[in-house]
């Protein structure tokens, strides 16, 4: 660590660099958004628990993809909805790597349970009569778990090498948050090796089940061509389309975000990503489940429903 260097304590966040107007203005359109984010996938994740016709392993994975929608918002977004309006916008070092740590996780784990429930959908249209067999509660169970294990001891080996780099200024990260790109940006050592690891896990993560779920699909296209029915064949791709919509918003962004090289997209633009990424993603998520399923709207009826005769 050559001695001639200071350890950083605490590191500044960037921000998005407007003016105070826009940048108040933004707080209160971002916290709405926030707001709504946290309602929507929390009714999502009610409705899951409290209606018995959405217990199905379709809808288990969906309720983990709200548990981690207001999980991820809730590690980036607070901290720069303080930072808006705040003029001291610091954050310490552990927070710091904290933050990276759960934003890998998470993000990780979304990429796994939205494959998990691409291979739902697979079952579900390619082989209906083996669907109770092959998809039943233990394979969700262990489908989901490994999901979150796998991911967060990714995430872990991402720590462990920003831990042991060192970190003597400057202390600016160009961001609204401690994303690992920009945070990697301030180490005064050689990061070579994060960025292999980081490299590596988007092969692995991104598109590996990307492949898989473009699979998945192509088998599930071919499923429906060949079902004879005209309504059979409207309910499959009302079925399918959901979380299609939801996989390329998903995996695009990230795709471009970090598979491409860094020269062919500014600072900015990687935060606009990073932004749709924390804020509105797990906006869209609950928006896009809930206004294109007949089943999640049929259970939000019945819930107010019974509210109203209680």
């Amino acid at each position: 660590m050559g001695s001639n260097h200071s350890w950083v304590s605490e590191f500044i966040l960037v921000g998005l660099q407007l003016s105070a107007e826009m940048e108040v203005s933004l707080f209160w359109i971002f916290s709405l958004f926030y707001i709504f984010s946290l309602l929507a996938n929390g009714m999502i994740f009610g409705l899951i628990c409290l209606d018995p016709r959405l217990h199905t392993p379709m809808y288990f994975f969906l309720s983990h993809l709200a548990i981690i929608d207001v999980s991820y918002a809730s590690n980036n977004v607070p901290k720069m909805l303080a930072n808006l309006v705040n003029q001291k916008r610091t954050i310490s070092f552990v927070p710091c790597v904290m933050q990276t740590f759960l934003y890998l996780g998470f993000a990780a784990t979304e990429c796994l349970i939205l494959v998990a429930m691409s291979y739902d959908r697979f079952v579900a249209i390619c082989h209906p009569l083996q669907y109770t067999v092959i998809m039943s509660w233990r394979v969700c169970f262990v489908l989901a778990g490994t999901s979150w294990v796998f991911s967060f001891l990714l995430a872990l080996v991402h720590l462990i090498l920003i831990l042991r780099l060192p970190f003597c200024g400057p202390h600016e990260i160009n961001h609204f948050f401690c994303e690992i790109l920009s945070v990697l940006k301030l180490a005064c050592a050689d990061t070579r090796l994060n960025q292999m690891v980081i490299f590596g896990t988007c092969v692995f993560i991104l598109l590996g089940p990307l492949c898989l779920v473009l699979v998945s699909y192509s088998c599930i296209l071919f499923a429906i061509l060949r079902i004879q029915s005209r309504e059979g064949r409207r309910k499959a791709f009302s079925t399918c389309s959901s979380h299609l919509c939801v996989v390329g918003l998903y995996f695009g962004s990230a795709i471009v975000m970090y598979m491409t090289p860094n020269s062919s997209h500014p600072e900015e633009q990687q935060k606009i990503l990073s932004l749709f990424y924390s804020l509105f993603n797990p906006m869209l998520n609950p928006l896009i489940y809930s206004l294109r399923n007949a089943e999640v709207k049929g259970a939000l009826r019945r819930v107010l429903y019974k509210q109203r005769h209680m």
